[in-house]
Protein backbone atom coordinates (compact mmCIF):
# COMPACT_ATOMS: atom_id res chain seq x y z
CA UNK A 1 0.00 0.00 0.00
CA UNK A 2 1.41 3.39 -1.00
CA UNK A 3 2.28 5.80 1.81
CA UNK A 4 -0.14 8.71 2.05
CA UNK A 5 1.24 12.07 0.96
CA UNK A 6 2.01 14.62 3.63
CA UNK A 7 -0.77 17.22 3.59
CA UNK A 8 0.36 20.83 3.97
CA UNK A 9 -1.40 24.16 4.52
CA UNK A 10 0.35 27.48 3.97
CA UNK A 11 -0.25 30.73 5.87
CA UNK A 12 1.15 33.86 4.21
CA UNK A 13 1.14 34.12 0.42
CA UNK A 14 3.66 36.89 -0.16
CA UNK A 15 6.83 36.77 -2.24
CA UNK A 16 8.68 34.11 -0.26
CA UNK A 17 5.71 31.70 -0.33
CA UNK A 18 6.43 30.93 -3.97
CA UNK A 19 9.69 29.20 -3.03
CA UNK A 20 8.04 27.36 -0.13
CA UNK A 21 5.28 26.00 -2.33
CA UNK A 22 7.71 24.93 -5.03
CA UNK A 23 9.71 23.05 -2.38
CA UNK A 24 6.69 21.25 -0.91
CA UNK A 25 5.61 20.26 -4.40
CA UNK A 26 9.08 18.99 -5.33
CA UNK A 27 9.17 16.95 -2.11
CA UNK A 28 5.94 15.19 -3.06
CA UNK A 29 3.71 16.81 -0.44
CA UNK A 30 0.08 17.66 -1.13
CA UNK A 31 -0.76 21.35 -0.67
CA UNK A 32 -4.37 21.30 0.50
CA UNK A 33 -4.97 24.93 1.56
CA UNK A 34 -3.51 28.43 1.40
CA UNK A 35 -4.38 31.40 3.59
CA UNK A 36 -3.60 35.13 3.62
CA UNK A 37 -5.39 38.10 5.13
CA UNK A 38 -5.09 39.56 1.63
CA UNK A 39 -7.29 36.93 0.03
CA UNK A 40 -6.26 37.99 -3.48
CA UNK A 41 -2.70 36.88 -2.73
CA UNK A 42 -3.97 33.52 -1.52
CA UNK A 43 -6.10 33.09 -4.63
CA UNK A 44 -3.09 33.84 -6.85
CA UNK A 45 -0.98 31.16 -5.16
CA UNK A 46 -3.89 28.72 -5.26
CA UNK A 47 -4.20 29.14 -9.03
CA UNK A 48 -0.46 28.72 -9.52
CA UNK A 49 -0.31 25.46 -7.57
CA UNK A 50 -3.76 24.01 -8.16
CA UNK A 51 -4.95 24.40 -4.56
CA UNK A 52 -8.72 24.21 -4.10
CA UNK A 53 -9.07 25.59 -0.56
CA UNK A 54 -8.42 29.32 -0.13
CA UNK A 55 -8.86 31.28 3.10
CA UNK A 56 -8.60 34.84 4.32
CA UNK A 57 -8.82 33.69 7.94
CA UNK A 58 -6.57 31.06 9.52
CA UNK A 59 -9.13 30.12 12.18
CA UNK A 60 -11.52 28.99 9.45
CA UNK A 61 -8.74 26.99 7.81
CA UNK A 62 -7.86 25.17 11.04
CA UNK A 63 -11.55 24.59 11.80
CA UNK A 64 -11.96 22.78 8.49
CA UNK A 65 -8.65 20.91 9.07
CA UNK A 66 -7.52 18.09 6.83
CA UNK A 67 -3.75 18.78 6.90
CA UNK A 68 -0.75 17.44 8.83
CA UNK A 69 1.61 20.43 8.64
CA UNK A 70 1.24 24.19 8.53
CA UNK A 71 3.93 26.29 6.90
CA UNK A 72 3.78 29.76 8.47
CA UNK A 73 5.31 32.21 5.98
CA UNK A 74 3.32 35.22 7.17
CA UNK A 75 4.79 38.36 8.76
CA UNK A 76 6.61 37.88 12.05
CA UNK A 77 3.74 39.17 14.19
CA UNK A 78 1.60 36.23 13.07
CA UNK A 79 4.14 33.55 13.92
CA UNK A 80 3.36 33.05 17.60
CA UNK A 81 -0.47 33.05 17.40
CA UNK A 82 -0.44 30.79 14.33
CA UNK A 83 1.99 28.36 15.99
CA UNK A 84 -0.23 28.16 19.06
CA UNK A 85 -3.28 27.60 16.88
CA UNK A 86 -1.46 24.80 15.05
CA UNK A 87 -0.39 23.09 18.26
CA UNK A 88 -3.93 23.31 19.65
CA UNK A 89 -5.08 21.63 16.42
CA UNK A 90 -2.44 18.88 16.54
CA UNK A 91 -0.73 20.16 13.38
CA UNK A 92 3.07 20.11 12.98
CA UNK A 93 4.76 23.50 12.48
CA UNK A 94 7.24 24.97 10.05
CA UNK A 95 7.67 28.72 10.61
CA UNK A 96 9.74 31.25 8.70
CA UNK A 97 12.58 32.97 10.49
CA UNK A 98 12.67 34.83 12.76
CA UNK A 99 10.53 32.63 14.98
CA UNK A 100 9.24 35.72 16.85
CA UNK A 101 10.03 39.42 17.17
CA UNK A 102 11.67 38.96 20.60
CA UNK A 103 13.33 36.21 22.60
CA UNK A 104 10.71 36.58 25.34
CA UNK A 105 7.91 35.96 22.84
CA UNK A 106 9.77 33.01 21.32
CA UNK A 107 10.36 31.40 24.72
CA UNK A 108 6.66 31.79 25.44
CA UNK A 109 5.50 30.10 22.24
CA UNK A 110 8.09 27.31 22.60
CA UNK A 111 6.81 26.63 26.12
CA UNK A 112 3.16 26.74 25.01
CA UNK A 113 3.69 24.40 22.07
CA UNK A 114 5.92 22.09 24.08
CA UNK A 115 6.20 18.61 22.58
CA UNK A 116 2.60 18.42 21.41
CA UNK A 117 3.69 18.70 17.76
CA UNK A 118 7.00 18.89 15.87
CA UNK A 119 8.26 22.46 15.43
CA UNK A 120 10.98 23.63 13.02
CA UNK A 121 12.10 27.12 12.04
CA UNK A 122 12.73 27.70 8.34
CA UNK A 123 16.24 29.15 8.73
CA UNK A 124 17.56 28.17 5.32
CA UNK A 125 20.93 29.94 5.06
CA UNK A 126 22.60 26.84 6.46
CA UNK A 127 21.23 25.00 3.44
CA UNK A 128 22.38 27.44 0.75
CA UNK A 129 24.75 25.61 -1.59
CA UNK A 130 27.80 27.84 -1.05
CA UNK A 131 27.46 27.58 2.73
CA UNK A 132 26.86 23.83 2.43
CA UNK A 133 30.18 23.59 0.58
CA UNK A 134 31.98 25.39 3.42
CA UNK A 135 30.30 23.14 5.99
CA UNK A 136 31.27 20.02 4.04
CA UNK A 137 34.91 21.09 3.80
CA UNK A 138 35.02 21.79 7.55
CA UNK A 139 33.41 18.41 8.32
CA UNK A 140 35.94 16.70 6.06
CA UNK A 141 38.72 18.14 8.20
CA UNK A 142 40.30 20.11 5.36
CA UNK A 143 41.36 23.00 7.62
CA UNK A 144 41.60 21.27 10.99
CA UNK A 145 40.03 22.84 14.07
CA UNK A 146 38.45 26.27 13.57
CA UNK A 147 40.27 29.03 15.44
CA UNK A 148 38.79 32.23 13.97
CA UNK A 149 35.85 33.12 11.74
CA UNK A 150 34.72 36.36 10.08
CA UNK A 151 31.55 36.95 8.07
CA UNK A 152 30.27 40.03 6.27
CA UNK A 153 27.46 41.09 3.96
CA UNK A 154 27.22 44.01 1.56
CA UNK A 155 24.29 45.23 -0.50
CA UNK A 156 22.80 48.39 -1.98
CA UNK A 157 19.18 47.54 -1.25
CA UNK A 158 18.62 50.63 0.90
CA UNK A 159 20.43 53.08 -1.37
CA UNK A 160 18.36 55.84 -3.01
CA UNK A 161 16.75 54.94 -6.35
CA UNK A 162 16.12 58.36 -7.93
CA UNK A 163 12.73 59.01 -6.39
CA UNK A 164 11.60 55.39 -6.14
CA UNK A 165 11.51 53.66 -2.77
CA UNK A 166 14.66 51.65 -2.00
CA UNK A 167 14.59 48.07 -3.25
CA UNK A 168 14.41 46.45 0.20
CA UNK A 169 11.57 48.70 1.33
CA UNK A 170 9.62 47.68 -1.76
CA UNK A 171 10.38 44.05 -0.88
CA UNK A 172 9.76 44.36 2.90
CA UNK A 173 7.46 47.37 3.48
CA UNK A 174 7.38 46.87 7.27
CA UNK A 175 10.98 48.15 7.44
CA UNK A 176 9.57 51.67 6.97
CA UNK A 177 8.46 51.65 10.61
CA UNK A 178 10.16 48.68 12.29
CA UNK A 179 12.87 49.85 14.74
CA UNK A 180 15.27 46.99 13.89
CA UNK A 181 16.53 46.23 10.42
CA UNK A 182 19.88 44.78 9.34
CA UNK A 183 20.63 42.53 12.32
CA UNK A 184 17.03 41.41 12.87
CA UNK A 185 16.04 40.88 9.24
CA UNK A 186 19.28 39.95 7.47
CA UNK A 187 22.27 39.30 9.70
CA UNK A 188 20.33 36.89 11.87
CA UNK A 189 21.16 34.46 9.04
CA UNK A 190 24.87 35.19 9.37
CA UNK A 191 24.78 34.79 13.14
CA UNK A 192 23.07 31.43 12.63
CA UNK A 193 25.83 30.35 10.21
CA UNK A 194 28.46 31.20 12.83
CA UNK A 195 26.65 29.20 15.51
CA UNK A 196 26.36 26.31 13.09
CA UNK A 197 30.10 26.39 12.36
CA UNK A 198 31.65 27.08 15.77
CA UNK A 199 29.04 26.54 18.48
CA UNK A 200 28.08 28.94 21.30
CA UNK A 201 29.10 32.58 20.98
CA UNK A 202 28.89 35.62 23.25
CA UNK A 203 28.68 39.20 21.99
CA UNK A 204 31.56 41.28 23.33
CA UNK A 205 30.74 44.55 21.56
CA UNK A 206 28.50 45.86 18.79
CA UNK A 207 27.96 49.11 16.96
CA UNK A 208 24.96 49.91 14.76
CA UNK A 209 24.60 52.74 12.25
CA UNK A 210 22.06 54.36 9.93
CA UNK A 211 23.21 55.49 6.51
CA UNK A 212 19.79 55.49 4.83
CA UNK A 213 17.57 58.49 5.53
CA UNK A 214 14.11 58.30 7.05
CA UNK A 215 14.25 54.73 8.36
CA UNK A 216 14.14 53.89 12.08
CA UNK A 217 16.18 50.68 11.89
CA UNK A 218 19.92 50.19 11.47
CA UNK A 219 21.40 49.38 8.06
CA UNK A 220 25.04 49.06 9.11
CA UNK A 221 26.56 46.90 11.84
CA UNK A 222 29.85 45.64 13.30
CA UNK A 223 29.80 42.83 15.86
CA UNK A 224 32.61 41.26 17.91
CA UNK A 225 32.01 37.86 19.56
CA UNK A 226 33.95 35.23 21.44
CA UNK A 227 33.54 31.47 21.60
CA UNK A 228 35.13 28.52 23.31
CA UNK A 229 38.91 28.10 23.70
CA UNK A 230 39.63 31.74 22.88
CA UNK A 231 37.88 31.72 19.50
CA UNK A 232 37.10 35.18 18.12
CA UNK A 233 34.29 35.74 15.61
CA UNK A 234 33.31 38.93 13.80
CA UNK A 235 30.28 39.87 11.72
CA UNK A 236 29.68 43.10 9.86
CA UNK A 237 27.34 44.35 7.19
CA UNK A 238 25.84 47.26 5.31
CA UNK A 239 22.75 47.55 3.10
CA UNK A 240 23.80 51.03 1.89
CA UNK A 241 26.90 50.03 -0.03
CA UNK A 242 26.81 51.60 -3.52
CA UNK A 243 27.95 49.36 -6.33
CA UNK A 244 26.93 46.14 -4.63
CA UNK A 245 23.84 44.18 -5.74
CA UNK A 246 20.50 45.19 -4.27
CA UNK A 247 20.24 41.74 -2.73
CA UNK A 248 23.33 41.50 -0.52
CA UNK A 249 26.25 39.18 -1.11
CA UNK A 250 28.37 37.52 1.58
CA UNK A 251 31.99 36.89 2.43
CA UNK A 252 33.08 34.25 4.93
CA UNK A 253 36.58 33.43 6.15
CA UNK A 254 37.18 30.39 8.35
CA UNK A 255 40.70 30.04 9.76
CA UNK A 256 41.66 26.62 11.04
CA UNK A 257 44.73 24.95 12.46
CA UNK A 258 45.65 23.51 9.03
CA UNK A 259 44.18 25.91 6.49
CA UNK A 260 41.83 28.77 5.71
CA UNK A 261 38.58 28.62 3.76
CA UNK A 262 37.33 31.73 1.99
CA UNK A 263 33.84 32.07 0.54
CA UNK A 264 33.68 35.22 -1.58
CA UNK A 265 30.15 35.67 -2.92
CA UNK A 266 29.74 32.51 -5.04
CA UNK A 267 33.38 31.37 -4.98
CA UNK A 268 34.83 29.03 -2.34
CA UNK A 269 38.50 28.07 -2.01
CA UNK A 270 41.28 27.19 0.42
CA UNK A 271 43.83 29.99 0.65
CA UNK A 272 47.11 29.05 -0.99
CA UNK A 273 45.47 26.11 -2.77
CA UNK A 274 43.10 28.02 -5.03
CA UNK A 275 43.95 26.18 -8.24
CA UNK A 276 43.06 22.77 -6.83
CA UNK A 277 40.18 23.68 -4.51
CA UNK A 278 38.16 26.51 -6.04
CA UNK A 279 34.45 25.85 -6.52
CA UNK A 280 31.89 28.28 -7.93
CA UNK A 281 28.15 28.18 -7.25
CA UNK A 282 25.43 29.58 -9.49
CA UNK A 283 23.65 31.45 -6.72
CA UNK A 284 20.83 32.70 -8.94
CA UNK A 285 20.25 29.40 -10.69
CA UNK A 286 20.33 27.47 -7.42
CA UNK A 287 18.37 29.93 -5.26
CA UNK A 288 15.46 27.49 -4.86
CA UNK A 289 17.78 24.79 -3.56
CA UNK A 290 17.97 25.97 0.05
CA UNK A 291 14.17 25.94 0.33
CA UNK A 292 14.06 22.44 -1.14
CA UNK A 293 16.75 21.18 1.25
CA UNK A 294 15.17 22.75 4.33
CA UNK A 295 11.76 21.30 3.57
CA UNK A 296 13.15 17.86 2.71
CA UNK A 297 14.96 17.87 6.05
CA UNK A 298 11.69 18.74 7.80
CA UNK A 299 9.89 15.86 6.08
CA UNK A 300 12.72 13.44 6.92
CA UNK A 301 12.73 14.46 10.58
CA UNK A 302 8.96 14.14 10.75
CA UNK A 303 8.96 10.73 9.06
CA UNK A 304 11.88 9.26 11.01
CA UNK A 305 11.33 10.98 14.35
CA UNK A 306 14.83 12.49 14.16
CA UNK A 307 15.82 15.99 15.35
CA UNK A 308 15.45 18.95 13.01
CA UNK A 309 18.73 20.76 12.39
CA UNK A 310 16.92 24.09 12.83
CA UNK A 311 14.60 22.95 15.58
CA UNK A 312 12.81 25.64 17.60
CA UNK A 313 15.27 25.18 20.51
CA UNK A 314 18.27 25.51 18.22
CA UNK A 315 16.77 28.62 16.63
CA UNK A 316 16.08 30.09 20.04
CA UNK A 317 19.88 30.26 20.51
CA UNK A 318 20.14 32.25 17.27
CA UNK A 319 17.43 34.65 18.45
CA UNK A 320 19.22 35.08 21.79
CA UNK A 321 22.49 35.91 20.03
CA UNK A 322 20.72 38.34 17.68
CA UNK A 323 19.00 40.14 20.55
CA UNK A 324 22.24 40.34 22.53
CA UNK A 325 23.74 42.33 19.62
CA UNK A 326 21.13 45.04 20.20
CA UNK A 327 21.76 45.05 23.93
CA UNK A 328 25.52 45.37 23.37
CA UNK A 329 24.83 48.31 21.02
CA UNK A 330 22.64 50.01 23.63
CA UNK A 331 19.35 49.44 21.78
CA UNK A 332 16.35 48.51 23.91
CA UNK A 333 14.29 45.55 22.71
CA UNK A 334 10.63 45.57 23.75
CA UNK A 335 9.69 42.53 25.78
Amino acid sequence: MAERKLRVALIGCGLISLYHLRAWTAAGAEIVAVCDTDRAKAETRAREFGVSRVYGNAIDMFTHGGFDVVDIAASVGAHAPMARLAADSGVHIMVQKPMCATVAEARGVVADVGDRVRFMVHENYRFRPHYMTVRRWVDEGRIGRIRHVAISCRGSGLCDREGAVPFLIERQPYLKWFPRNLVFETMIHHLDILLCLVGPLRVVAARLGRLAEGLPGEDTAAILMEGENGLIATADGSLCAPGYPQLHGDRLEVIGTQGTIVMELNRIFIVGREAETVEEVDLTGRYQECFDTAIRSFITGLRDGTPFETDRLDNLKTLELMESVYRAAGVEVDQ
